[in-house]
């Protein structure tokens, strides 16, 4: 096996994700969360989540069934800031903050309109280049 892209200078990445109700992903990464759009393709919108890290919303008419449990991480230092927010904004959590000791993180949960978990997270340890 090769490292195939470790030759290449490697910009970012973009998570798509499909969802069944276009208006509600857009109310809710743009209206809730805050995100920045940096793309609007129509039937897809990309959010930047990152210096160089995206996730994508394409209108497809569906969103990947909750059993399969797809996870946005988003990574911010004020964990317990974003979850006192999103208590003010009557936004529902799955959880409150706390350590997850099998990952060394301080997360909480929350649900998007599609049933995609996002997760407020904070490493403990902070990653290679982070410190």
């Amino acid at each position: 096996m090769s490292d195939l892209l470790s030759t290449f200078d490697l910009k970012g990445q973009v998570m798509f994700l499909p969802t069944d109700d276009h208006q509600k992903s857009i109310d809710f990464y743009e209206g809730v969360l805050g995100l920045e759009l940096v793309r609007d393709q129509g039937l897809c919108r990309i959010y930047k989540t990152g210096p160089s890290a995206y996730v994508g919303f394409c209108d497809r008419g569906y969103s990947i069934p909750t059993e399969f449990r797809v996870v946005i991480t988003l990574l911010i230092d004020d964990v317990d800031g974003v979850y006192a927010a999103a208590q003010k904004a009557g936004v529902p959590t799955e959880n409150t903050p706390g350590t997850s000791e099998r990952f060394n993180v301080y997360q909480f949960f929350l649900r998007d309109p599609n049933g995609y978990l996002v997760e407020i997270q904070r490493f403990n340890d902070p990653l290679e280049g982070d410190a």
